[in-house]
């Protein structure tokens, strides 16, 4: 295959003289394709086949042990001027980083075939999407693209039309950890990613694309690139809402983008679709209101702690058709994880007789890659080319004290506050130490394609952008009494918290001001048929004034450190925080 894009075919020439591959095959994205890469993935090792009679078409891939997550230490932003980069990234100017990869990537493919993966993110036909190209030399990236995005000839045929996409240039090389590094290049719209098969550091589609990139791409072009899923929210009256909700890894957001609601509001006539569960591209409408699409096609979750009882919805997606990457496997050859039931497996995730002396048996990061399309509370508005309206903003981290189960925005401002100094625990999906609490601003600080600062700009410039913003809110899940048990049942109950939410979007339930915004009456939340102390719901709505001055003070001291570009309304939004708590 060709193409009729000059500046394609020239740039695949160009890759493929410098990584010097046995041969370039370009992918069309055809199910015959889809099925002729399994059987040469289970020819060669990297796929095995799983229990058919339970998982058809579902596969295992065992990753190198060296290679399980992100790596944001070897992840770096690569502009012309290191200061567009911000404190929150890491830089290497354009001219060092490219010659540092070109070393890496010369000769790399000697040997392999060369994969060109047109892919787009978002539905084909929409506005608010845009298109790029993944070479890469390894086919398990070629069948994890073909469930993530829209890839192929469908989207080959978009570039050829618009000319524009954005270069992601990928080879597995070694996958030696100190030959490992992931650059992207805004200015440039491209992005380099050698010595990794790992999914967010290979699939570049994903963060590094729909995040990173689009990040800046959103800067200049007037919309949002975020990290966040998509929730649609139906009432009993027939009203549908669409929230959007940023949490760092392992806060629920998976669990939320999938809930399924308490019997008595299934009852009721409450429904809930996802739309999306990761990423989330938001841009000014002419009514102005923000429309959302969910850039990618499927889902590439965590394996560990996915069950009938945490998230049942996303269990029920993987019994077909779906990769499994680092997870165990059992007697008869089911994928296995911590948390998914009582079983023993036979094997762990670097193929070993399980031994729990070991370890646990799946990795901490262990992953599910499956189209959305098999998700049960699939919406079919994720293939809506002008997306859908958001009404309402979450944010949302993990914190064991301090932050309320939900509180309201006072203004957008505040909102973006809210957004930029949320903090969380770190957990698997990022390597290092586990446990640390983090700022983790807009639950981007691994993502987000530039200054903080700058990006902070951005969202308070939204207002000149759009007059019918969403409002904002945050939760908190997480919090934990003196005995340090969870005082919130969370999962599906959350659909408590959201029922509030979409009242208060609605004008429909009252709320009383604090110093951190506005918080709900015992009595607005819906308390039926759950079985807690509203002692305890009492407590999670307290504002505690003393450790929210040093609250206070920390949120300050953490803007501080992004200097002078931080937009002077979030100083004044902490001040007016600051004199309500008296």
């Amino acid at each position: 295959m060709s193409t009729t894009n000059q500046a394609l075919a020239d740039w695949v020439k160009q890759v493929a003289e410098l990584t010097q591959p046995d041969s370039i095959y370009w992918c069309d994205g055809s199910e015959a394709e889809k099925q002729k890469f399994n059987k040469m993935l289970l020819a060669d090792g990297t796929f095995k086949k799983l229990n058919q009679d339970t998982h058809p078409d579902c596969y295992l891939h065992l990753s190198d042990p060296q290679d399980v997550a992100r790596v944001e230490h070897l992840t770096f932003i690569c502009t012309e001027n290191e200061a567009d980069a911000g404190p929150n990234n890491h830089w290497m100017a354009p001219e060092a980083a490219h010659e540092k990869m070109d070393g890496l990537f010369a000769g790399c493919m000697r040997g392999r075939t060369m994969y060109v993966i047109p892919y787009c993110m978002g539905p084909i036909d929409s506005p608010i999407a845009r298109c790029g190209v993944e070479i890469t030399d390894s086919a398990y990236v070629v069948q994890n693209m073909r469930l993530m995005t829209r890839m192929g000839d469908a989207a080959l045929a978009r570039i050829e039309r618009e000319g524009g996409f954005v270069k992601g240039l990928h080879s597995i090389g070694e996958l030696d950890p100190d030959r490992r590094f992931i650059m992207h290049f805004p200015e440039e719209l491209s992005i380099q990613s050698f010595g990794s098969g790992y999914g967010g550091n290979a699939l570049l589609g994903k963060k590094c694309h729909a995040l990173r990139i689009a990040s800046y791409q959103a800067k200049t072009e007037g919309w949002l690139a975020e990290h966040m899923l998509i929730l649609g929210i139906k009432t009993p009256a027939g009203t549908q809402h669409y929230v959007a909700a940023a949490f760092p890894s392992a806060c629920g957001k998976t669990n939320l983008a999938m809930l399924i609601p308490p019997e008595g509001y299934v009852k009721d006539g409450w429904e809930i679709s996802t739309v999306g569960d990761d990423i989330c591209w938001m841009r000014p409408g002419e009514d102005g209101r923000l429309w959302a699409i969910n850039p990618e096609a499927g889902f590439f979750g965590v394996a560990p702690g996915t069950s009938k009882g945490t998230n049942p919805n996303a269990l029920a997606m993987l019994y077909k058709d779906t990769i499994f990457t680092n997870v165990a496997e059992t007697e008869d050859g089911q994928p296995w994880w911590e948390g998914l039931d009582d079983r023993t497996p036979k094997t762990d995730w670097k193929g070993r007789p399980f031994d729990a002396a070991n370890g646990p048996a799946a990795h901490p990061n262990s992953r599910f890659t499956v189209s959305a399309k098999r998700c049960p509370s699939y919406s079919p508005e994720m293939e809506s080319a002008t997306g859908v309206p958001i009404d309402a903003i979450i944010f949302g981290g993990r914190r064991a004290s301090l932050v309320p189960l939900v509180a309201e925005a006072r203004n957008w401002n505040h909102g973006v506050l809210m957004g930029a100094t949320v903090a969380s625990e770190t957990t698997a999906a990022a390597t290092g130490a586990v446990g640390v609490v983090r700022r983790d601003p807009m639950a981007m600080k691994p993502f987000c394609g530039y200054h903080f600062g700058d990006y902070w700009g951005h969202w308070v410039d939204m207002q000149t952008k759009a007059d019918h913003l969403p409002k904002v809110f945050t939760v908190n899940w997480f919090r934990k009494n003196d005995q340090g048990k969870f005082m919130w049942p969370g999962f599906g109950e959350n659909m408590r918290v959201l029922e509030w939410i979409i009242g208060r979007c609605t004008d429909q339930l009252q709320a009383r001001e604090t110093a951190i915004g506005y918080l709900p009456e015992v009595k607005d939340i819906n308390t039926d048929n759950l079985d807690m102390d509203l002692a305890v719901l009492e407590q999670l709505l307290t504002v505690d004034v003393d450790a929210w001055k040093t609250e206070v003070n920390s949120v300050e001291a953490f803007l501080k450190e992004y200097g002078d570009r931080v937009p002077s309304a979030l100083f004044e939004e902490l001040l007016a925080v600051d004199n309500h708590l008296g």
